[in-house]
């Protein structure tokens, strides 16, 4: 074995972890595997809705932090399970034929990614919500799995200070502030999807 040789090697064997576990890294969630469900306080009870997601992809950098990509939800297929109040709720406070999706656009993710086991992070972006765009902060516990990503995310929208109505009544008042969560399992891709 030559010097050159010796040193070419050398340099393989010091990049080749780096090889495995790229850059730049693709979240692809899955619709099937995850939910988002809201809360909202009232008057004697909380009232508990579910969401659907519509499409979810996020690529981001592991040495920067930098994100894109956007995560949508299908806003007409929200519901409480009370028929009368998802109406008015579609109706006069979501106003669902004029703003049918919720669109979150991430810019950066604070935190580690680690190539397996648990982390906590938080995915920082705007959400364009009843047409108007807001700054978003959602803390993330994500548990990496092989190929796999399983997250779990609660945040607070304040949705009457983000401009739709607050359907308080005479007898019945609702917070303006909806808690949400989501959980979803996701595959987790390096760049041209190989990892």
């Amino acid at each position: 074995m030559t010097k050159w040789t010796g040193i070419v090697l050398g340099m393989v064997a010091m990049l080749w972890p780096r090889a495995g576990w790229a850059d730049e890294r693709v979240l692809i969630l899955e619709a099937a595997k995850t939910s988002v469900t809201f809360t909202v306080k009232a008057t004697g009870h909380d009232i508990a809705g579910t969401l659907a997601l519509g499409f979810g992809q996020i690529r981001f950098d592991t040495e920067t932090g930098a994100a894109s990509g956007e995560v949508t939800l299908d806003v007409r297929r929200s519901e409480t399970g009370n028929s009368l109040r998802d109406w008015d709720m579609h109706k006069s406070v979501l106003e669902t034929e004029r703003f049918p999706v919720a669109v979150f656009r991430p810019s950066r993710i604070q935190g580690t990614l680690p190539p397996s086991g648990t982390c906590d992070l938080v995915l920082a972006g705007i959400v364009t919500f009843h047409g108007s765009e807001h700054v978003l902060n959602v803390p993330v516990r994500a548990t990496v799995i092989g190929d796999s990503l399983t997250a779990e995310a609660a945040f607070d929208v304040p949705y009457v200070a983000w401009g739709l109505r607050n359907p308080s009544m005479l007898f019945l008042k609702v917070a303006p502030v909806v808690a949400v969560t989501v959980k979803t399992a996701a595959s987790l891709r390096g760049e041209g999807g190989a990892r």
